[in-house]
């Protein structure tokens, strides 16, 4: 087979969920299959984080547009290589491509009620063009491939699909998300603090900023010696505006903003934490759930969408609408040391279940199955 990938992003320095995704799937590929011919098609970028070999072809075609380069260069770009299949996988695709197209949705949250207002202009920008592109392109793909049983059932709930048009396909994890036993030698670049509780911020309404906020000031209200709140991928001046606008400026000189962090120093900052708060309003899958595990750092997360299918019962599930449940969840943990250790043992045993060569064998059947 010839076999074309879309992996637009995956040459940017500052890459999140679905980059990785994409990324790793192909790192596995290329392990895997050497008889394959593969064109793997990115925008260009400063980290160049995938090499060709020998039947791995990394091509980079150039658009000063998303739109344009998904809907005009990437479909020629497959046709000119002659591929046999286009494996989209970033939630979209082209409209009109002669080359049969496999297209991942992580999600279909673009064609739900917004959860809020305070998403950026870029995942605003995201979320319309994919309103309007997705219902067209997944009429016209060969096969669709999701992240959760979730997310297939949502998927084929809310779509005219047919069930053997879908596949479930789960993530896995980056093999450097291992326990860190002097962690301290990278959180230093980020912080001076030794213990703390982790969250990944976010713009999104759906990671639930405002909950884990308040939370986390009833939190300090109900212990005598509580944890600092280290938040990364989030400015301190969003941060301060929605303490202000909450009425929690209590908790303002606790909490610790980082930035982005490399994702080579995640490890280090998982396994530094007390725990790892996770309480989305929505998620397909969720990394994050499985790297905190795989550093043996317990998780709290939500007891709604696909978290307990990836949890499992290996992380202390809450009502991701109730602060009150989320903060009693941080106080148990944070105060009891037995609770602590027994979550610690569960998620490091569950993250063994997931691992992005077993993303990569079931994507590679999917390819053979739809050539």
């Amino acid at each position: 087979m010839k076999i074309a990938i879309e992996a637009q992003r995956i040459f940017r320095v500052n890459k999140h969920g679905m980059d990785f995704v994409a990324l790793e799937c192909i790192r596995q590929l290329q392990r895997l299959d050497k008889i394959n011919e593969y064109f793997i098609f990115v925008a260009p970028g400063k980290d160049h984080c995938l090499e060709s070999t020998s039947n791995f072809h990394i091509i980079e075609l150039r658009s000063s547009l998303y739109p344009f380069w998904e809907q005009i260069a990437l479909p020629l770009a497959a046709k000119k290589v002659k591929a046999d299949i286009l494996h989209c996988t970033s939630n979209t695709a082209p409209i009109y491509c002669k080359v049969p197209i496999i297209i991942t949705l992580h999600d279909i949250i673009f064609l739900e009620k917004q959860r809020g207002k305070n998403a950026s202009l870029y995942q605003k920008l995201g979320w319309y063009y994919r309103k309007l592109v997705v219902p067209i392109a997944i009429k016209k793909c060969k096969h669709i491939i999701t992240v959760s049983n979730f997310e297939r059932k949502t998927i084929l709930d809310s779509l005219q699909i047919n069930p053997n048009k879908i596949s479930t396909v789960y993530n896995g994890y980056s093999s450097h998300f291992i326990p860190i036993s002097d962690s301290l030698s990278i959180t230093k670049k980020y912080f001076d603090v030794e213990k703390y509780i982790f969250f990944l911020g976010n713009t999104d309404p759906k990671k639930n900023t405002l909950r884990i906020l308040k939370a986390y000031a009833i939190y300090r209200q109900n212990v005598s010696n509580p944890l600092p709140l280290v938040i990364a991928d989030l400015k301190i001046s969003i941060i301060k505006k929605i303490i202000e606008e909450n009425n929690i400026k209590n908790i303002i000189d606790y909490i610790i903003p980082t930035g982005y962090i490399q994702n080579t120093d995640l490890p280090a900052i998982y396994s530094g934490a007390r725990m790892f708060i996770y309480t989305s309003l929505r998620e397909s899958f969720g990394i994050p759930i499985l790297e905190s595990m795989a550093c043996g750092t317990p998780v709290i997360t939500s007891d709604v969408s696909a978290m307990p299918e990836t949890a499992g019962d290996a992380a202390y599930l809450v009502n991701p609408l109730d602060e009150k449940d989320i903060a009693r969840a941080v106080t148990e943990i944070a105060e009891d040391d037995d609770l602590y250790e027994l979550l610690s043992e569960k998620c490091k045993e569950r993250s063994d279940y997931f691992s992005w060569k077993n993303t990569a064998v079931e994507t590679l059947k999917l390819y053979k199955k739809n050539y």
